[in-house]
């Protein structure tokens, strides 16, 4: 079963590199690679499990990114 209304996740997006940059600047450059949702947590912040293709993850401490995952 083919299902088109999931998108493809941004295969080329190297996700290290959001680590150390201003939350904003983050959101931006996840845009600009094709993430179609961008979630932005506080680190440790109790989250679903889900898994969900073409999103990335951004917790922001103090207006930084600390981590950064996809699903």
């Amino acid at each position: 079963m083919n299902d088109s209304s999931i998108p493809p996740e941004p295969a080329a997006d190297d996700l290290e590199a959001y680590v150390g940059l201003d939350g904003v600047a983050a959101e931006e450059r996840a845009r600009q690679h094709g993430w179609s949702t961008i979630r932005v947590l506080p680190p440790d912040a109790i989250i679903t499990m889900e898994y969900m293709s073409g999103r990335i993850n951004l917790a922001v401490k103090d207006g930084e990114v600390v981590r950064c995952w996809k699903g």
